[in-house]
């Protein structure tokens, strides 16, 4: 267990918290100036749950959020948080693992945006580095608009230790690469499955890369080279989610 503090920004992240973790939000602080539906809201779930509400200037939340925009609403948890780990999603049993590698991923919005098509797809984890990669942060957390709060973010010590971890688990290694030999319209994604994607421009690394089962090319049919991280995961995650919900899907590496 890890005792966490953090600052969430913004109605999306603010809100989310308070539905999945209220006992962690130890103050809620919003724009004294602003008086709309949308903050009474907030005021009236924030009250049903004891949480205390301060009303303050906007410089205030201006240094509690930093460099992300808290649209007048920041609050504050502390609280008692494991830290996800890699066995405890492999352990869901719901539906065969379906996870999203990131290697080098070292912008904040890049990471948020990802959170949030992961959860919108069903993703049971998110996993990155500790070392050359965004971690959470109240620009993460504003950016994934809740997701943060319901998709855990794995970090690890070691990607290709980790990754070697998901096939002795049966999970299959699909790698997004523009010189992949298999499109990512004809790759069949079965059973268990973990995407790995790299930051635009660099991609994977070597030693990541070598680690992938199978590597998968995005068809690009326009003058553009790459697409940002973030859309490039949506459309592995989708083509995934669309081929599981066509058919059952059973045991694990294909």
């Amino acid at each position: 267990m890890t005792e966490e503090r953090s600052i969430l920004a913004g109605f999306h992240a603010v809100v989310a918290c308070l539905r999945n973790r209220p006992d962690s939000v130890r103050e809620v602080l919003v724009d004294a100036a602003r008086r709309d539906a949308r903050l009474r809201d907030l005021l009236a779930q924030a009250q049903r749950l004891g949480v205390h509400v301060t009303a303050v200037d906007e410089k205030r939340l201006d240094g509690l959020a930093g460099a992300g925009r808290h649209q007048g609403v920041v609050a504050l948890t502390q609280g008692a948080r494991r830290a996800p780990e890699l066995e405890d999603v492999l352990k869901q049993g719901s539906e065969p693992p379906f996870l999203l590698l990131l290697d080098g991923v070292t912008d904040p919005h890049n990471l948020g945006a990802c959170l949030r098509t992961a959860d919108a797809l069903g993703v049971h984890a998110v996993v990155v580095p500790k070392d050359r990669s965004a971690g959470m942060s109240p620009v993460v957390a504003k950016v994934a608009s809740g997701a943060a709060e319901s998709i855990p973010l794995i970090c690890v010590t070691n990607l290709a230790r980790a990754m070697e971890q998901l096939k002795e688990a049966g999970v299959w290694l699909y790698g997004a690469d523009e010189n992949g030999q298999d499109s990512l319209l004809d790759v069949q994604v079965k059973g268990a499955a973990a995407w790995v994607l790299g930051a635009e421009g660099q991609g994977l690394r070597r030693l990541t890369r070598e680690h992938c089962d199978v590597l998968v090319r995005i068809p690009m049919l326009g003058q553009v080279e790459s697409l940002n991280v973030s859309v490039a995961a949506a459309l592995c995650l989708y083509e995934t989610r669309r081929q599981r919900s066509q058919r059952p899907v059973h045991g694990n590496r294909p």
